[in-house]
C-alpha cells in the first residue's frame, strides 16, 4: 500500500507557521546599545515579535544584559570547558541558530561598540548562516552608515548577508514603548517587514538544506 506524505513531511517539517512558512527556524536577534534611555530596544523587540508571529523560535540577545567584558580572549582561545559560563552559553546559542538579525544604531558614522564587542568574541561559531541588518536612528538617516559597515563586517566573519534590509528613522515616532508601530514610519516598517523576513527565511532554509547534502568546506 502506498503511503501518501505531505511535501513538508518528506522534507522533515512537522508543522506550518502562522505565515504559512514550513520550516521553523532558530533566529537570534542581536542588539547592542548600553545607553540608559535606549530607544532601539523597541525595534529589537518588534523584530523578535514579528519573527515569532511567523512561527520561528526568535530570541533576543541583548549585549547589555549579557554583559561581556571588553574583548580580551575570544571564545575559541579558551581551553575546552574553561570559557566563562555566559560566553559558553552564548556560543551554544550561536552554533544552534539558523539565522541572525543584527539590530544596530549609529554612533558618529560608526557602529555601536557594545554589539561589536559581543560579536567579536566569536568567529567560527558564526560561519555558514545568513545574517540580516536592521538599522535605526533618532533622526532621518535611519542608521544607514552603520548598516553599511556591518555588511562588510558580517561578511568577513563568515555570514551570508542578505540584500534586504530594514532602516527606521525617527525611531521613537515609528514604534511606541511597547514596540507597536505608530505613524507613517510604523506603517512603512509593517509593510516592509514581511518581504525582509521572507528573504531571510529563504537563505536560512537554503543553508540548512545544503548542510544536509554536503559538509561546509572548513
Amino acid at each position: 500500500m502506498l503511503e501518501t506524505r505531505r511535501p513538508e513531511e518528506e522534507r522533515g517539517f512537522d508543522r506550518l507557521s502562522p505565515s504559512g512558512y514550513e520550516n521553523i527556524m532558530n533566529i537570534l536577534v542581536l542588539y547592542g546599545s548600553y545607553r540608559r534611555d535606549r530607544a532601539g530596544i523597541r525595534l529589537a523587540n518588534y523584530t523578535v515579535m514579528e519573527l515569532a508571529k511567523r512561527g520561528h523560535n526568535a530570541e533576543l540577545i541583548d549585549a547589555q544584559a549579557i554583559g561581556l567584558p571588553m574583548l580580551d580572549r575570544m571564545y575559541k582561545e579558551y581551553p575546552a570547558g574553561e570559557a566563562p559560563s555566559k560566553l559558553e552559553a552564548l556560543a551554544a546559542k550561536i552554533r544552534a541558530a539558523d539565522a541572525f538579525v543584527f539590530v544596530t544604531g549609529e554612533y558618529n558614522w560608526g557602529v555601536q561598540p557594545g554589539l561589536k564587542n559581543l560579536t567579536d568574541h566569536f568567529l567560527e561559531e558564526w560561519f555558514w548562516r545568513p545574517a540580516a541588518i536592521v538599522s535605526y536612528s533618532a533622526g532621518r538617516f535611519a542608521g544607514a552608515r552603520s548598516a553599511l559597515i556591518w555588511h562588510g563586517t558580517l561578511s568577513e566573519m563568515g555570514m551570508i548577508v542578505i540584500s534586504s534590509t530594514i532602516a527606521v528613522g525617527q525611531i521613537t515616532h515609528a514604534l511606541d514603548a511597547d514596540a507597536n508601530p505608530t505613524g507613517e514610519g510604523g506603517e512603512a516598517l509593517a509593510r516592509a517587514f514581511p518581504r525582509f523576513a521572507a528573504d531571510l527565511e529563504w537563505w536560512a532554509e537554503a543553508a540548512k538544506d545544503q548542510k544536509t547534502r554536503k559538509a561546509p568546506p572548513y
